[in-house]
């Protein structure tokens, strides 16, 4: 294939970009000169992202996708003419019970959007990406990715998952114009994440960074997204492991107070 035009601009696709890591790291990668394409199912929530890129003088697009959904996937694709850029972002946790008492529908949803989800958007971008000349697919897992803990069986299942997806991919393009970057983040506090975890439960959500001090923000996320995706092109960071000084590991935490 021959290299996408090079007086086009290049395009950055990202899943979940209508809140937290997907929405910073829109931006982000819009500040550093990409056409970004913001793609999820809130259609009020993307528009409101692109709104605030837009009127710092960047360029974004709004495309409603459902991951879940192969053929809404295939009618965003379509109508693209390039892609540079995947950020494999939609996904998140759903419940803590322990797998005794685990919702069987809650593993599947996980299933669905942390992996299928990636695995289905990757498939159908991979060909423009390889067409740019100079790909990148990211992908946001965690570091339940290779940890697992009480109460996060589903969740670190479905990014063990992701993890394999990353590591097979990389293997199977090597020797093609695309890198593979897999971004492990902590505990990252957002605005929906544990939120959405707990359920609705706002005290539940809010205790699990309290005492904290500074756990990270999505911002910090969409920073290591930029300094992969600009590195040389012959430079492939293959696993990024970030989290905050006071979270030394899945279990380990430091709370003041």
């Amino acid at each position: 294939m021959s290299p996408a035009p090079k007086d086009a601009q290049r395009t950055a696709l990202i899943t979940g970009a209508g809140s937290g890591i997907g929405a910073a790291t829109a931006h982000r990668l819009a500040a550093e000169g990409y056409r970004v394409v913001l793609t999820g199912r809130r259609v009020g929530a993307l528009e409101q992202v692109a709104k605030r890129i837009t009127a710092d003088g960047m360029t974004a697009d709004v495309q409603p996708m459902d991951v879940t959904d192969p053929s809404a996937i295939a009618t965003v694709v379509d109508g693209l003419v390039r892609c540079d850029v995947l950020v494999n972002n939609a996904g998140g946790a759903i419940g803590t019970e322990e797998v005794t008492d685990a919702d069987p529908s809650d593993w599947r949803t996980m299933f669905e959007t942390n992996v299928m989800g990636a695995l289905s958007t990757t498939q159908a971008l991979l060909p423009l990406l390889t067409e740019s000349g100079d790909g990148t697919v990211i992908l946001i897992s965690s570091t339940a990715a290779f940890t697992v803990y009480e109460g996060g069986g589903g969740y670190s299942a479905a990014k063990h998952a992701e993890h394999a997806l990353a590591g097979t991919l990389r293997m199977e393009l090597c020797g093609q114009p695309v890198r593979v970057v897999e971004i492990a983040p902590g505990m990252v506090h957002t605005e929906e994440f544990s939120l959405n975890r707990y359920r609705g439960d706002t005290d539940r959500a809010a205790a699990v960074y309290a005492g904290v001090d500074r756990p990270l923000v999505a911002e910090d996320v969409a920073d290591a997204v930029a300094w992969t995706v600009t590195r040389p092109s012959h430079v492939n960071v293959d696993f990024l492991v970030m989290r905050p000084r006071a979270q030394a590991a899945q279990h380990k935490v430091h709370r003041q107070g």
